[in-house]
């Protein structure tokens, strides 16, 4: 297989742990499960910032936070960088986009004030060709699709996610359990599928790379009905938290201003709803992706199509009493990775679970080593080729994993009023073990989580003299990863009397 097609799936918002092949003790997802026995599943992936925008920059070009500048949803994606479109495209692929990569213009690049695209974060990534481009705030392709299937939409498309009024059992439940105005059948996850397909079955045989971007289990916390109500909010574990909501989220002001921002409801019944809820949209999305890889087996392409699964962020679920993507907690950060090689040697890498850590910069160049594309220098991550073709980790591999968030607010200064500081310093770096977790914020303030008796990190120790020595040495590795990741864009080039020289390093 010379040029493999390439199947690049995100779902959007899914954690790690919340998939039956991870062991979760309720939630179901045999596809998902499916897939991993097929291919190789990295267990400790992360996504390495958060929220939307952020992260998919980091995935479509490879780069950390504080490099593609991308540091919340509506910062522009700066043109000059290299993207997985783009890098496609010269590799001789035509990528196409199923769904939305949250890309915001670089309004350097536009002339015309009155353009939409400044106006929006949901834009396309430049080099791809949106057959759906599906966005989040006006889902009219969505919409028009179902009109096309004999369904109803609302005035408002918007307001497909609203609950069927007056639905029976729904005053007996919390206050998400109600289904959506959509069926199942006409869900966004099967309208991206079976447009997917419709497309693939027209083509002509050449290699392709598709991103297809589900939206699912990403808010409103509602399923559509037959996913709505199976999973009962009973069961599940214990929420990863202190008992007392006031303990916990006064002791920083991050996690107070968080709590405030992306609290989740005090109510146990309403929170174990939606966190119900949350299972029975992730098994939906699940059952599409099941007819994806059935339809992708059923044309012949299975045996010729490389296949990478993973999220953009993870989801707080009620843990430390939030919700949504935040923060330096593991829940938003923690994802599932599966990677489908039919090149591999089936028998060594089959069902393969790799513990080592990896990040989501990682994707970029490992789709570019499938399709034959070199590597940008400026990219910050490593192929993940020696794990999915049976080589296992490289002697240099990482043994810790970073990722950053940034909590500016340019137009409500929220985080500058909340901690006293400029712009700039509201952000985090966090430098993440097997054993414990250095958080520093912009403004020289840091926290620190010893696992050995705290793995739910619920007490920091920064200020204990007795781990005065760990947070030193982990100040000063997350230091030195900054520095090693600086922009290289051109730090490998050199003019000489010769021309121009360049030097890859190969340990990137």
């Amino acid at each position: 297989m010379s040029e493999p097609n390439v199947l690049f799936v995100t779902v959007d918002q899914w954690r790690e742990d919340s998939t039956s092949v991870a062991g979760h003790p309720v939630v179901r997802t045999p596809a998902f499960d499916a897939l991993a026995a097929r291919g190789v599943r990295f267990v400790n992936h992360w996504s390495v910032t958060a929220p939307c925008g952020p992260s998919r920059a980091s995935l479509l070009t490879g780069l950390y936070l504080m490099n593609h500048r991308v540091v919340d949803n509506g910062t522009p994606l700066d043109d000059r960088f290299d993207n997985l479109a783009r890098l496609a495209r010269t590799a001789g692929y035509d990528p196409v986009l199923f769904g939305y990569t949250d890309t915001t213009v670089d309004p350097r690049t536009v002339t015309d004030p009155d353009d939409p695209r400044l106006r929006t974060y949901e834009g396309v990534l430049p080099g791809f060709e949106p057959v759906v481009n599906y966005e989040w705030f006006h889902p009219d392709a969505w919409a028009r699709w179902i009109e096309a299937q004999g369904g109803e939409v609302p005035a408002d498309p918007f307001d497909l996610h609203a609950p069927i009024p007056n639905y029976p059992g729904a005053d007996d439940h919390g206050a998400s359990w109600a289904p959506t105005r959509y069926r199942a059948e006409h869900s966004e996850a099967t309208f991206l599928v079976d447009s997917f397909c419709d497309w693939l079955d027209r083509r002509d045989g050449d290699p392709w790379l598709a991103h297809l971007s589900f939206l699912g289990p990403h808010p409103p916390y509602r399923a559509p009905e037959g996913f709505h109500d199976l999973y009962s909010p009973d069961d599940g574990p214990p929420f990863r938290r202190l008992a007392d909501r006031d303990a916990e989220v006064d002791r920083h002001p991050i996690h107070y201003g968080g709590s405030r921002r992306a609290g989740c409801p005090v109510d146990e019944r309403e929170l174990r709803q939606i966190r119900a809820t949350y299972w029975g949209k992730i098994t939906e999305v699940d059952a599409q992706l099941g007819r994806l890889v059935a339809h992708l087996d059923a044309t012949g392409q299975g045996t010729d199509t490389v296949v990478v699964l993973t999220s953009d962020h993870g989801e707080q679920l009620g843990d430390h009493w939030l919700l949504e993507k935040l923060g330096w907690w593991d829940e938003s950060y923690h994802v599932p990775l599966v990677v489908v090689d039919p090149r591999a040697q089936a028998d060594a890498t089959r069902g393969l679970v790799v513990d080592a850590f990896t990040e989501s910069v990682d994707l970029l160049p490992t789709i570019c080593d499938v399709i034959g594309a070199e590597v940008p220098l400026a990219v910050d991550g490593r192929s993940l080729a020696p794990f999915v073709l049976g080589d296992g980790a490289p002697p240099d591999w990482r043994t810790e994993v970073h990722w950053q968030w940034d909590f500016r607010d340019p137009i409500g200064h929220r985080g500058e009023d909340l901690l006293g500081a400029t712009m700039e310093q509201c952000s985090i770096d966090v430098i993440r073990t097997t054993h414990d977790k250095y958080v520093h914020l912009g403004y020289g303030s840091s926290l620190y989580f010893d696992f050995t008796d705290d793995p739910d990190q619920l007490h920091d120790r920064a200020g204990d003299p007795a781990c005065l020595g760990a947070v030193a040495d982990a100040r000063g590795r997350l230091l030195e990863w900054r520095m090693r990741h600086d922009d290289r864009t051109l730090t490998g080039h050199l003019a000489t009397a010769d021309g121009m020289v360049v030097r890859r390093d190969p340990r990137r």
